[in-house]
Formats: structure tokens, C-alpha cells, sequence
């Protein structure tokens, strides 16, 4: 995030002059569950201004360690993120701000790019009303297997690849292989089937059902694997071409090695000044 600009390189004593000059954003994490991600940025960068947003309420939260640093304002957002409108806000009003999420699953990830970007295109359609300033995002994509086709953000995307509404779910179906521990077990498949059988019964099998459930088996693990991690690239690029085409300056990369954990995309973007 330094490296991309949306924090400062020099750490807390930077982002202390950002302070002091009043330009340091507000940080507004989605799906922020118990707050401990803004709680690092907020120890490492002195990050004053912190909007929570989460649906489930949580014990053990970093709340009352955040409010214990001297300065700090904080306020949670007990609401879904399809629901938020950031103009509601009014503590966030005036504000430059910068969103961010480490688990934001599936398609909470599309529906914090498109509340974000909904308010800075409303932002820039009224003239001479700087309410909002989105500085950039920073959202650590996972759990593709639960994304959905009507939240996906850049169905036009897709569309040009030749990927239609079933497809996608195919995809999605898909990527859970990326995560699969053992990519040398045919245990889940097993399991896969024999679930199928069950809820079959003793009804006739479908033979297209039974061929599919075949292919897949031949499919070696490590193969599987590498679709799935296919699968998660094209979703997660879509997203980030989309952020582009709103005209913010956007890229995917791995914060993590893959073998510390496969689910290690952060998408980012910038708006330009």
C-alpha cells in the first residue's frame, strides 16, 4: 500500500505530518468484522478518523483499544454493505478516505468497489460539492466460490471472453479448487458423489451427470488446482478493469507468498489527482 501510494513510505512519522497538515484520510474498512486489521494500520500510521463497517456484531472487538489512542474518532456502520450510502455518513462528510477489507467475501468485494465508486461518481456529478474524497481502496479478494453473478461488477467484461451467467457459476464452482489443501486427493470429489448419490436415491442417474462427474475425476489434482486459480485471476481481473474504466489507476498483486496462503490477492486502486 506504500509502495502504491496510498500510504505514506515513512510509517506513523509520516502520516503524523499528514496529520498535522490535515491531510491524513479517514480509513473506512468493509466487513471490518472486529476491527484488529484498522487497528494495525492505526498503530502504524496514527490513522485518526475510523469507520467500521460490519452487519454481524462481534465480541472482543478493538473498539475500545482504538478509542484508547489519544485523538482518535471512531464510529461503527451496523449495516450491509448492498445497503450503504456513504452521503449518510455525515461524520465522513468532507472527508478524503481510503476503504479497505481483508475478508471480504465473495461478492461483498464487488458491492464495496461499486458503494465506493457510486459515491465518487455521485461526488463529481454535483458541481462544486466536494463532499467525499475517495483517496483509493485496498480489498484483499476471497472466497470466489460464493461470488454472484447479479453483484459481479464487470459482467461486460466477461461478456467479451464469451462467458455467459452459468458459466460464471462454473467458474466459481471452480475456484474453490485453488484452496483445496491436498490437491492429490480425490477425497471432496468422492464425498461429491457419493452426496449426489444420495440425494438420487434409487433413481436412474443422469448420464450427462455421471459424464461430467467422470471428466472431473480423470481431472489430476494439481490440474485442478491451476483451474481454480484460472478461475479466481479472471474474476479478480474483471474487477480490477472495471475500477480502471472508472478512471482510477488500479492493480492486482499477491501480498503473500501462495504457499503461506493461496488466498493472497489485494486489489487496489488510486484515484488520480
Amino acid at each position: 500500500m506504500e509502495t502504491f501510494g496510498l500510504l505514506p513510505r515513512g510509517g506513523a512519522e509520516d502520516a503524523m505530518k499528514e496529520i498535522a497538515v490535515k491531510t491524513a484520510p479517514a480509513v473506512v474498512e468493509f466487513g471490518a468484522g472486529r476491527g484488529y486489521l484498522t487497528q494495525m494500520l492505526a498503530d502504524c500510521y496514527g490513522i485518526k478518523n475510523i469507520f467500521l463497517v460490519e452487519r454481524r456484531s462481534y465480541k472482543l472487538k478493538a473498539d475500545r483499544s482504538l478509542r484508547q489512542n489519544e485523538g482518535v474518532k471512531l464510529e461503527r456502520l451496523r449495516i450491509d454493505i448492498e445497503d450503504l450510502n456513504l452521503h449518510g455518513v455525515k461524520a465522513l462528510s468532507g472527508s478524503p478516505y481510503l476503504a479497505i477489507g481483508k475478508h471480504l467475501c465473495g461478492p461483498a468485494t464487488d458491492m464495496t468497489i461499486m458503494c465506493c465508486l457510486h459515491e465518487l461518481h455521485n461526488r463529481t456529478e454535483e458541481k462544486g460539492h466536494d463532499k467525499h474524497q475517495l483517496r483509493g481502496l485496498a480489498l484483499a479478494t476471497c472466497c470466489h466460490h460464493l461470488c454472484q453473478w447479479k453483484h459481479y461488477a464487470n459482467k461486460a467484461f466477461l461478456s467479451r471472453l464469451g462467458i455467459v451467467e452459468e458459466e460464471f457459476h462454473a467458474m466459481t464452482w471452480f475456484s474453490s479448487w485453488a484452496v483445496d489443501g491436498d490437491h492429490s486427493s480425490h477425497d471432496s470429489l468422492d464425498s461429491e458423489d457419493t452426496s449426489s448419490e444420495v440425494i438420487r436415491g434409487t433413481e436412474k442417474p443422469d448420464p450427462e451427470i455421471v459424464g461430467v462427474e467422470r471428466i472431473i475425476r480423470g481431472i489430476p489434482g494439481v490440474e485442478r488446482s491451476a483451474l481454480g486459480f484460472m478461475c479466481k485471476d479472471i474474476i479478480d481481473t474483471g474487477r480490477m478493469l472495471w475500477l480502471r474504466s472508472k478512471g482510477l489507476d488500479a492493480d492486482l498483486v499477491s501480498y503473500v507468498p501462495s504457499d503461506v496462503s493461496p488466498e493472497n490477492h489485494l486489489l487496489m486502486a488510486k484515484c488520480r489527482s
